[in-house]
């Protein structure tokens, strides 16, 4: 098998890609596009990627050939789907675990990234509280939505790993290790996600994973 090209950085959203190439056992080869230094916008990324977004893969042996896929959400999607790993075969667990996907590609991404915005980056350019407020309501109600589901369950799906569990948790991880606001979200208070977060972070692929594209 020729190695997937992926273009990325150590983000949640890059690093959804990295745990799914880790743990299907996919060959791959990692190149880092540095957002901070404008990689993203650079001609030979935006022939992969249109929208100048991270993360993107080339496959060599896709359909027709090379093949570009961007959209982390498409890209978990279409390696379980490549490799035959982390999406369930049965039809209602498949349907549930694209419901968990589709979750965290239309919520909490982009509620959790623009808490962060808020919360780590806005500062001095906005000290009007509403945002802010807006975002962390938002948080702990998403967060509170995993937790109940996680009740009872190791995974968000049936008693597997997926690809839903792989897109969620480096959001999560987000909010305490990057973000720093465990505190701010009382995030103490989410006992079924601390320990599914446990669980995950003992997994040895699942942590190179979260490391693949980063910056020295």
């Amino acid at each position: 098998m020729k190695p997937i090209q992926l273009y990325s950085l150590n983000t949640p959203n890059g690093q959804k890609v990295g745990i799914a190439l880790e743990e299907m056992g996919i060959p791959y080869e990692p190149h880092t596009i540095n957002i901070m230094e404008g990689d993203q916008f650079k001609e030979e990324f935006v022939k992969i990627n249109p929208n100048s977004k991270i993360p993107a893969i080339v496959d060599p042996e896709g359909p027709g050939g090379n093949h570009n896929v961007f959209e982390s959400g498409a890209i978990l999607l279409y390696l379980a789907e490549k490799s035959g790993k982390f999406l369930p075969k049965d039809p209602v667990l498949r349907s549930e675990t694209l419901q968990w996907l589709f979750f965290q590609m239309g919520g909490v991404g982009p509620m959790f990234g623009q808490f962060g915005h808020f919360f780590k980056y806005a500062g001095e350019k906005c000290d009007h509280p509403y945002p802010l407020n807006r975002y962390t309501t938002e948080v702990k109600r998403l967060l509170s939505v995993i937790d109940k589901r996680l009740e009872g369950r190791n995974f968000l799906v049936a008693e597997e790993y997926t690809i839903a569990d792989m897109a969620i948790f480096p959001w999560v991880l987000c909010l305490e290790e990057h973000y720093k606001a465990t505190e701010h979200l009382e995030l103490a208070n989410f006992k079924n996600i601390i320990r599914w977060k446990k669980y995950l972070l003992s997994r040895e692929k699942t942590k190179i994973g979260l490391g693949v594209c980063g910056i020295s």
